[in-house]
């Protein structure tokens, strides 16, 4: 018998039952919608069900979610880190690891920060360097691709980044937990940085003007 971690989904579907065995534990978050069949097939094959309450962060936000195939397994993972840190998130895609392009879901998050519908964002891919590219294309978006602990805290603190890209095939599940740990506790604080930060925002503003 094994527990099967699937908090940080608002929907259950019989998607996430059909991996479970008989008399296995299915964690999800106490809000959790389920899908008739999905109680059904819970039921069926005799799962206990363990209803989490989400924790309430201290500034909780929201956070935009994306991924290609290659980052997809990892943007779940990425769901259970935000919920036991308390924070919300919106899904962007893909659901699958059926292969889909990366540009178009590092878009949609860029696109999300940018008109802040959502504080900050979290794009996957293979390696983390095309969605971050593709992010930085959109305005007021400073996307960094973060390797460990390091890079994350100075990507916040130094460069005010707010979309974070990271390679689901580069770096390990625990990796990844320190890094976005780090990365979403961490503020742009001291105006030397300010500042500079804002010397980015002007060379966006130059080129935008040309238009």
């Amino acid at each position: 018998m094994s527990i099967i971690d699937e908090r940080g989904k608002r929907v259950i579907t019989e998607t996430e039952i059909r991996s479970a065995a008989a008399g296995d534990t299915l964690r999800v978050d106490e809000g959790a919608i389920w899908t008739p069949l999905a109680e059904d097939l819970a039921r069926e094959r005799g799962l206990q069900i363990e209803r989490v309450r989400r924790r309430s962060a201290a500034h909780k936000m929201r956070i935009a979610l994306g991924a290609d195939h290659g980052g997809y397994e990892m943007k779940e993972d990425v769901k259970r880190v935000l919920a036991d840190l308390g924070h919300d998130f919106q899904d962007f895609g893909t659901h699958s690891t059926e292969a889909v392009d990366y540009p178009d879901y590092a878009h949609l998050v860029a696109r999300a920060v940018s008109s802040q519908t959502c504080n900050l964002g979290i794009v996957i891919d293979g390696a983390g360097i095309g969605s971050c590219m593709v992010a930085n294309k959109v305005p007021g978006v400073r996307a960094a691709m973060c390797y460990d602990e390091a890079s994350a805290r100075n990507s916040r603190e130094h460069n005010g980044a707010n979309v974070l890209t990271l390679g689901g095939k580069m770096i390990s599940t625990d990796r990844m937990r320190e890094i976005v740990r780090v990365w979403l506790a961490t503020e742009l604080t001291e105006d030397r940085h300010r500042r500079r930060v804002e010397k980015i925002s002007a060379i966006e503003r130059e080129y935008s003007d040309q238009k």
